[in-house]
């Protein structure tokens, strides 16, 4: 029967799988033409660090690859490749991409010439193909580009002329041209004339940007018979004159007075130095230093919300920054700052302070301390053979500090936060090997724009509460669920969703799994192999009790979060457990699953509370 069980399991597990692919397929029709476009381009370039590796042309949606980002419709909006050390040529199909925002291909080793057909991307925002080895000409068809606001082509080869098509473009805020191989006039006409001779020096062959102001007419000699009229005249010349060449002289001026790192960073960026309350609002420039641009080697993390990169700050501070994977669209600064603002307030030990932020035009970037022991899940999975593996103990300290943090996310913030994505993965560690829990607050903050943000399913697959799924809606017994399954990945040391386990006849979710093991008496084989006999048996039953409670099908019969903490130090579990077991009775003709046991769970700081624990980290 058990056999059978396990069958149905991953015959539905597969299905699921199966569905969410057709439903993808279906959704996405539109993507074909767009991921046969950036296919095209993958195949034209060499790759060494497999930075494309995710780009598989057989999935429809080229949503789901890493370095893509797309709207709501599932168009895409950004290809962001830059510092990826790329060799090889563009290609005229990534003109298919309709709905593109932003191309950022810099500090690559690209070579050919740009494209015509990059003139069909009337939507393009930002055009980032500096630090290459391009070549030829700048296309006259990027003059159609009526929305671009950044363009960046410095440091290639480029030849030729500038196009007078560019000058019409009248959106263009940032334009940097220097460090290639341009001749003939600089234009002065159209969006041209707000550019100093920086975005366009070392092109030897470039005639300098030379504005000669209007000439001044020579006041005519007095008339002897008449001074006094003479004398009129010539101060009227003189003023006429000057009001010709007051314009030429203010835009000498501006342009003198203009900073110099205009044309490296967005415009209008404020004082670095801004802070609200404790949180600091930083520079796109200092960030990109810290994170040497956002190169690909310091990437620590991938997710839903973004990429995360180490970064080392001019103080010497290590700072992870998260860069938000968005659509951005005009208006919604204030919200967005307000959101970070709200999160910020947050403070407790067991949650990740906010540091600062960034907000331009073209980039959403969270700063957090760095962690120096990464994830739980990274500790969990991927830790080297050189590192011993979680204590117990530590495991014990984890499950209690990150019930702690999502306590006070829940019942001490003020409006409450749902975090919606509890798993190993967002329970970071730091030098002390203290959880903090990471990522709370972005489901609403990456959904400032929707108006329908319950319904808006956020989650890993094996996290997810069986009501989200089904409804949309989230709450705080959503994150309970989650927080279940993250207990039962910290004692066993699996994934919550793993298609690996088919291959022993088990099943796929983890819950499935451990529930499985636990009818055939099998507790042992769930603890961690790599613990060893390293580990308290009646506490690992207590802490399967408390995650199985945690998991309850019916969101209304599963603890909150604070009730967990006090579970966890050692108050009313046992008789939740008995509570349970007896409903349980009823349901699975008197089975029960594991045996009643007693696990006072002692810390230090239990007594004290979630308020008095708060504090910058």
């Amino acid at each position: 029967m058990r056999h059978m069980d396990r069958v149905i399991s991953s015959f539905m597990a597969a299905l699921l799988v199966c569905a969410i692919l057709v439903f993808d397929l279906v959704l996405n029709v539109s993507g074909n033409a767009e991921g046969d476009a950036l296919n095209a381009f993958k195949t034209s370039v060499a790759d060494p660090n497999s930075v494309l590796q995710s780009w598989d042309a057989t999935l429809v949606n080229p949503c789901t690859w890493f370095h893509v980002t797309c709207n709501t419709d599932n168009s895409v909006t950004r290809v962001d490749l830059g510092n990826a050390n790329l060799s090889g040529e563009l290609v005229a199909q990534l003109g298919q991409l309709p709905n593109l925002q932003y191309l950022e291909l810099y500090n690559n080793n690209i070579t050919g010439k740009i494209p015509a057909e990059f003139g069909n991307l009337t939507n393009l925002v930002s055009l980032d193909l500096y630090t290459n080895h391009i070549s030829g000409s700048i296309p006259e068809t990027l003059g159609n580009l009526k929305k671009l606001r950044f363009l960046r082509l410095n440091n290639n080869t480029l030849a030729g002329v500038i196009p007078m098509a560019l000058t019409t473009v009248n959106s263009l805020q940032v334009l940097d041209l220097s460090t290639n191989k341009l001749e003939g006039d600089i234009p002065t006409n159209g969006s041209f004339q707000s550019f100093t001779e920086l975005s366009f020096k070392d092109n030897p062959r470039l005639k300098p940007l030379n504005i000669t102001p209007a000439p001044i007419s020579p006041t005519p000699p007095p008339s002897s018979g008449n001074s006094a009229t003479g004398a009129i005249a010539g101060g009227v010349a003189a003023a006429a004159a000057l009001l010709f060449a007051a314009p030429a002289i203010a835009l000498a001026y501006c342009r003198k007075r203009r900073p110099q790192d205009y044309f490296f960073d967005v415009p209008a960026e404020e004082d670095p130095e801004v802070h609200l309350g404790q949180l600091k609002k930083f520079a796109l420039r200092e960030l990109q230093v810290a994170t040497d641009n956002f190169s690909t080697k310091n990437i620590l993390g991938r997710g839903g919300f973004g990429k995360v990169y180490k970064g080392r700050l001019t103080d010497g501070s290590l700072v992870a920054v998260k860069r938000l994977k968005e659509e951005r669209t005009q208006g919604g600064e204030l919200q967005f700052q307000t959101e970070v603002e709200m999160i910020s307030l947050a403070v407790h030990r067991n949650l990740l302070r906010l540091r600062g932020f960034c907000m331009t035009p073209t980039e959403r970037l969270l700063v957090y301390p760095f962690m120096a022991n990464g994830s739980v899940a990274s500790c969990l999975r991927d830790r080297p053979e050189s590192k011993p593996p979680l204590e117990w103990p530590v495991r014990k300290r984890i499950a209690l500090g990150s019930a702690r943090g999502l306590a006070y996310l829940h019942d001490h913030c003020d409006p409450k936060i749902i975090h919606r994505d509890v798993k190993a993965a967002n329970i970071l560690l730091d030098e002390e090997y203290e959880a903090v829990v990471g990522d709370f607050g972005l489901a609403k903050l990456m959904n400032y724009k929707d108006t329908h943000v319950t319904t808006a399913v956020r989650g890993t697959i094996g996290h997810i509460a069986p009501e989200y799924l089904s409804t949309g809606k989230s709450s705080e017994k959503t994150d309970v669920f989650g927080y279940g399954v993250m207990l039962l990945e910290l004692i066993t040391g699996q994934r919550a969703f793993d298609l690996a386990r088919l291959a022993n006849d088990d099943d796929v979710m983890l819950l499935d799994w451990v529930k499985g093991l636990l009818k055939d008496k099998k507790l042992e084989a769930l603890v961690d192999a790599d613990l060893g006999s390293e580990y308290n048996e009646e506490e690992a039953e207590q802490l399967i009790q408390l995650a199985l409670l945690c998991t309850q099908s019916s969101a209304m019969e599963r603890p909150k979060m604070s009730e967990v903490v006090r579970m966890l130090e050692g108050d009313g579990l046992a008789e939740k457990w008995d509570q349970w077991q007896k409903d349980e009775m009823h349901r699975r003709d008197n089975q029960t699953l594991l045996p009643n046991s007693n696990w006072p769970i002692v810390d230090s700081a239990s007594h004290i509370p979630p308020d008095e624990l708060s504090g910058p980290r």
